[in-house]
This record gives structure tokens, C-alpha cells and sequence, in this order.
């Protein structure tokens, strides 16, 4: 199996000056979790502004924050109340500017996260809704005359039926939990609203925004019913979700939002979460009228397989090239288990980081996958996820990625905070601490912090062409620079709990530090265990 992407005919001076997103690599801090900086148990800005540095020194190029505003709590500040506040729990709108400006003198970019989808059910619009059903804001949603069953088969993707009902008997439709009414984007009202709250942000600095459920907002007009039947495995994203996802119209929207992204001096970038299994379909919403990324979860979902993985990475490469956009990665996010527990051990983790880093494209990572972290198992009775409730249980929702940071081993709550943390540390969490990997030169912190120097100073890495090749539990990504640099590097991945011997008479990086150097022109590769080579 192998797949080589389009070529490059670009002229060499327009290549080699790529907007800084094609390539970034961004970090991911769910707010919550990452700092605490004025001591009640809750990360906040200051918090986060005062771990820029480890960030730069880290080397990351951007920083996503996961959402800031009033909310109404129901589902980790997705429910949102006022799109242009921010939350007392998080600071200020004056702390946002800060961080904008901290984080810009040390050359990362900021993105906040907005939420279109759907509002809280405290919002002002929903509560005018509920207060007159003929009111404007009630056009604003999806509302249904009253009646004994719900309109149709729609199911919540955190389980349940997707409509409840108002005190009047109406019915409105939540593709998430009821707290979460969803707005009913056929009504201009709401398209030239969000253009304001781009406005706001983008004016203060902001240099972009990841777009929650960036392929839902419109639903099928005649509310058919969906023609499958949910499935918890598939979390919405299937045929069952035809009639409310993935409708034509969305493309609309996003060319509406690429055209103010692109109206500042300097254009701000979107990337949208686009949970669909279709590649070919995800590529569609990073056309280059669209957003910037399309995330694809394809390889964030796979197994520990490396046909899986081979063939994932293969047809992203070439569905993104098809439309002509970089290839967005992510293994790991706040909604999904960490890949330490995913993929069975740290090991895998790490070799997998490697993986990913060499790709060309851009690289997502989640705060604290470069310190090793596993997925935490969370008391019931601590549980705040509204998809553990709503499932009864049967589902233990995603309390486990969302731990707060270890960042002093010594301190109490491993430096997260001086009050008890929101969500529990396990015990152990203090191993994991960024002052104990900081100075140690095997540490998993190491290895991201190495590989992300080594991918500014190689063009082939992150920024390249690839090939992809498959030899039983062996994937070798051959990695060559767009820019003509005449030095192409291949990663390979082991898979397998085989040991291999490979081609190489460098290695540059090793996910294991076991990894001994070549000889006579081979190198022995370990199970579980991934390398970026010169040969």
C-alpha cells in the first residue's frame, strides 16, 4: 500500500513562504485544567499567561483555548450564555488581550475556540424564545409545535432523544444535552450575529479560532427522520446522522468566515472540527475559499495497527492535497482517552507522537501528551461529564483527559493549584511533573521538545512531501522537502513486538532510548518503537 501526493508546481518563492499555519504545531489547553492562577482549584488566564514561557520553550507555534465564555456549566463551557464575555471563573476580556500580547512577544499565535452550533439555554435568546413563542429570538432555534412524540427519530450524540420540551409543550431539538438548544442557521440573524463576535475577538488580537462541530449548524428542513440508529461507538458521526450534519449549506458559512478571516492585514485562520468518516468529504471544508484545517479523526479513532495507520495516513494525504490544503493531525484531544491508556503504553504513545510530528502538515497536541500522561480513572462521585449521566453511566464520558497539569512535583496538587483541584489527581500524578522532565534527557517531554526543534530545522519534516509504505507491522514514511532541499528523511514505525532491521545510516530522533545506532548501513528497530532516519 503507498500513496504519493500531488506535486508542487507553486513557484519556489511562493513555497518556501507558506503561512505559518500550514505547517504549525498547535497546543491545546482545556482552560479548566491547564493553570490556576489566583488559588481556588479552577485554571484561568493568568494561569495560562504565566506558563507561556514553558510553552515557547516547549516550541510550539500556537496555542488553542478551549472556551472562555459565560456559560452555563452543563457541558465543560460549551453551553454558552455570552459569545463576546469571558467567564469570572476564567478572568477577563482586559486578561484575553494579555495573553494575546504575552504570547505574541514570544512569537506563539492564539486561537480561541467558538461554538455556532448551539447556545446555552440561558442565553438571552433562548429565554426570550421560551417567554414568547412569536418572539424574533424563537426563529433563532429549532422549535416544533407540541405534540405527543417527539418530531422525529434525532438522537443527542451524549445519548437520548434530540428534542425536549418547552413548559408551553413545544419541542426544540439539542444535538447535545437540552442545556445546549441548537440554532437554527437558515435565519440570517444568526450568520450576521457570529460575524460580530468574530469581529470582536479577531480585533483584540486573536489570531484565530477552532470551529466546534464545524460540519453540524444546519439540519434537514422537513426534519426527515435520520435512517439509521445511533451508536455510541460511532459518536454520532455515521449515516445515522444524515439529516443533521454535513448539510450543503455549511460550506456557505465557512466561505462567509474565510472572507473576514481574510479581510485583516494579517489573515486569522479557522480550523473546524469535522467529525466525518469520509476523508474525501472532511477535505471538502479546507478548500482554500473554506476553513484553513479540517480536523480528521480517522487516525485519532484507529487502533494500535499499522495497517490502520498506514492506510489512514495515505488517503488524508491525498484527500488534503486533492483541495490543496495541509493535513491536520491530532491523537489525542479533551474529548477522547488519552493514548497512553488507548494505545496500552507509553512506549506506543510516544512512538506514535513521532509518527505524527513527521507528517507533513500541521500537528494538534493535547496539554500533557508530551509529559506521558494516561487517561485518569475519575470516582463516580466525582464525574462532571454530562455523557457519563445522560448514558447512565455506561459510558464514562471524558473526565479522564481532563485532569489538571502536574507541573511541580513537590507542590501541593502537583502545582496545579493551591486549593483542591476541580477534577482529582490520581495518586502518581506528581511522577508525571514538568519539573521532573524538564531536566531529564529520556523524559517523554524531551523526546516532543527535541522533535520539535528537529522539525524547524529539517524542511522535509512537517512542511515535506510523503510517500507511505506498508511492510507487515512496518510503516515508512518517506519525508522529502518542497523547497528543494536535496536531504529527505523517512520515519519508520514498528508496530509489531518483532524487532526489524531498516535502511539508515543516521538516526536523528528515536521515540525509545533503547535504540541503538546503525551498522554497516541497517538499523535494528524494536517493537513499539519509531525513529527519523537519513540513509
Amino acid at each position: 500500500m503507498s500513496a504519493e501526493p500531488m506535486q508542487d508546481t507553486r513557484p519556489a518563492e511562493f513555497v518556501t513562504r507558506d503561512p505559518w499555519w500550514r505547517d504549525a504545531v498547535v497546543y491545546q489547553v482545556y482552560l479548566r485544567s491547564f493553570a490556576d492562577g489566583n488559588g481556588d482549584g479552577v485554571g484561568d488566564f493568568p494561569g495560562l499567561r504565566s506558563r507561556l514561557p514553558y510553552l515557547a520553550e516547549l516550541g510550539v507555534d500556537a496555542v488553542w483555548v478551549t472556551p472562555h465564555y459565560v456559560s452555563g456549566g452543563a457541558d465543560g463551557g460549551y453551553d454558552v450564555i455570552d459569545f463576546r464575555a469571558v467567564d469570572p471563573a476564567y478572568g477577563t476580556v482586559d486578561d484575553v488581550r494579555g495573553l494575546v500580547e504575552d504570547a505574541h512577544a514570544l512569537g506563539l499565535r492564539v486561537l480561541l475556540d467558538i461554538v455556532p452550533n448551539h447556545t446555552s439555554d440561558q442565553h438571552p435568546w433562548f429565554q426570550a424564545a421560551l417567554a414568547d413563542p412569536n418572539s424574533p429570538e424563537a426563529a433563532c432555534y429549532h422549535f416544533l409545535p407540541a405534540s405527543e412524540e417527539p418530531p422525529n427519530n434525532w438522537q443527542s450524540m451524549f445519548g437520548g432523544p434530540a428534542w425536549s420540551r418547552t413548559p408551553d409543550g413545544r419541542w426544540y431539538l439539542h444535538l447535545f444535552t437540552p442545556q445546549q438548544p441548537d440554532l437554527n442557521w437558515d435565519n440570517p440573524d444568526v450568520a450576521d450575529d457570529f460575524d460580530r463576535t468574530l469581529k470582536f475577538w479577531f480585533d483584540l488580537g486573536v489570531d484565530g479560532f477552532r470551529v466546534d462541530v464545524a460540519y453540524g449548524l444546519f439540519k434537514d428542513p422537513s426534519y426527515r427522520d435520520n435512517p439509521g440508529i445511533y451508536s455510541p461507538t460511532l459518536f454520532g458521526h455515521g449515516p445515522e446522522q444524515a439529516m443533521t450534519t454535513n448539510q450543503p449549506q455549511v460550506h456557505e458559512i465557512w466561505r462567509r468566515w474565510r472572507a473576514l478571516c481574510d479581510s485583516y492585514d494579517e489573515p486569522k485562520m479557522l480550523v473546524g472540527e469535522v467529525s466525518l468518516a469520509d476523508l474525501d468529504e472532511v477535505g471538502l471544508y479546507a478548500r482554500p475559499d473554506e476553513l484553513h484545517h479540517a480536523f480528521q479523526f480517522r487516525l485519532l479513532k484507529s487502533d494500535w495497527d499499522a495497517s490502520s495507520f498506514a492506510d489512514t495516513i495515505a488517503e488524508a494525504l491525498t484527500a488534503f492535497e486533492t483541495v490543496g490544503a495541509p493535513a491536520p493531525w491530532v491523537l489525542g484531544n479533551h474529548d477522547k482517552a488519552r493514548q497512553v491508556t488507548r494505545y496500552g503504553s507509553e512506549r506506543r504513545a510516544r512512538a506514535a507522537a513521532l509518527l505524527m510530528l513527521a507528517l507533513p502538515g500541521s500537528a494538534y497536541l493535547y496539554a500533557g501528551e508530551e509529559l506521558g500522561l494516561p487517561e485518569a480513572d475519575v470516582p463516580d462521585a466525582d464525574r462532571r461529564d454530562p455523557i457519563f449521566f445522560r448514558s447512565q453511566g455506561r459510558r464514562p464520558g471524558r473526565d479522564g483527559c481532563r485532569i489538571p497539569m502536574p507541573w511541580e512535583a513537590d507542590d501541593p496538587n502537583a502545582g496545579f493549584s493551591a486549593a483542591t483541584p476541580w477534577l482529582p489527581q490520581p495518586a502518581g500524578w506528581p511522577s508525571y511533573a514538568v519539573d521532573r522532565q524538564e531536566s531529564d534527557p529520556n523524559s517523554t517531554f524531551t523526546l516532543y521538545q527535541q522533535a520539535l526543534m528537529l522539525r524547524k530545522l529539517h524542511p522535509a519534516l512537517g512542511s515535506g512531501r510523503a510517500t507511505v509504505t506498508l511492510d507487515g507491522d512496518v510503516i515508512r514514511v518517506d519525508l522529502v522537502a518542497r523547497n528543494g532541499d536535496p536531504s529527505p528523511i523517512t520515519c519508520w514505525i514498528n508496530m509489531g513486538g518483532t524487532e526489524v532491521t531498516v535502511p539508515a545510516t543516521t538516526v536523528l530522533l528515536a521515540s525509545a532510548p533503547d535504540v541503538a545506532g546503525p551498522s554497516n548501513g541497517r538499523l535494528t528497530l524494536a517493537g513499539d518503537t519509531a525513529v527519523w532516519t537519513i540513509y
